[in-house]
C-alpha cells in the first residue's frame, strides 16, 4: 500500500503512524533503534506490505497492468488504491481528508528529528504539493506517476498508467473496496500480535 493507506491504518496513534510511514527506509533489525511505539509501526508496515503483495485481489489488479509495466505494476496498484481510499474517504473516516492530512503533516513536524534523512528531504515537497489530499483526483495521481517515472529515468512508463485507471476504473475500485475491508481486519489483528512480540523482545 502507499502513503495514505499506511497512515490511515495506524489507528490515529501518533508514534505508530510515524513508524508506519518511515518503515521503507528502516532495514532489517534497525527498527530496534527506535522507541517501542515506532517499532510497532515499522513492523506493522512490513506485515501490511507482505499481506498486500500476496493477496489474490491485489494480484488481479496487478495482472491488468503487467503487460505494459512489468515489475512496476505493484507500485502502480499501490498508488491507484490510495486514489480510491482518498476518493471514498468518508466511507472510512469521520475526519475530513483535508483535516486528516493537515494533522499528519503537523505530526511529521513534531517528530522531524526521528525521520530518516530521505523523509526529511521529501517532507517539504509532500506538504507543499499536498500529496495526500491530491490522491483523491486523477490529476493528483497523474502527478505522482509522473514523478515516479522520472525517478526511473523514464524507463518505467508509469506516467501513462492513468490510461488504464480510467479504462478499468470500476474494476480497480471494486477490487480496492473488497481488499481494503480485509486489510483493515488483518491490521487490527496483527497489531495485537506485534504488541505480544515486542513484549517478549524487550
Amino acid at each position: 500500500m502507499n502513503f495514505l493507506a499506511h497512515i490511515y491504518l495506524s489507528n490515529d496513534d501518533d508514534l505508530l503512524t510515524i513508524g508506519n510511514f518511515i518503515a521503507d527506509g528502516i532495514r532489517g533489525k534497525r527498527y530496534k533503534l527506535y522507541p517501542k511505539d515506532i517499532q510497532k509501526g515499522i513492523l506493522l508496515h512490513r506485515h501490511i506490505d507482505t499481506f498486500t503483495d500476496a493477496h489474490p485481489t491485489v494480484r488481479q489488479s496487478t495482472k491488468r497492468l503487467h503487460k505494459n509495466y512489468g515489475h512496476y505494476s505493484g507500485v502502480i496498484v499501490d498508488i491507484l488504491y490510495d486514489h480510491f481510499l482518498a476518493k471514498n474517504w468518508t466511507q472510512y473516516s469521520d475526519i475530513p481528508l483535508a483535516n486528516f492530512t493537515d494533522n499528519f503533516y503537523n505530526l511529521l513536524g513534531e517528530h522531524f528529528e526521528v525521520l530518516p534523512l530521505r523523509i526529511q528531504k521529501m517532507m517539504p515537497h509532500m506538504i507543499a504539493d499536498n500529496w495526500l489530499l491530491s490522491y483523491a483526483k486523477i490529476e493528483g495521481i497523474q502527478n505522482v506517476l509522473d514523478g515516479m517515472n522520472r525517478r526511473t529515468q523514464n524507463k518505467s512508463g508509469m506516467h501513462t498508467a492513468t490510461d488504464e485507471l480510467q479504462k478499468f476504473y470500476t474494476e480497480f475500485e471494486t477490487e480496492f473496496t473488497s481488499f481494503f475491508e480485509e486489510l483493515i481486519t488483518f491490521t487490527q489483528l496483527k497489531l495485537q500480535d506485534i504488541e505480544i512480540r515486542l513484549q517478549h523482545e524487550n
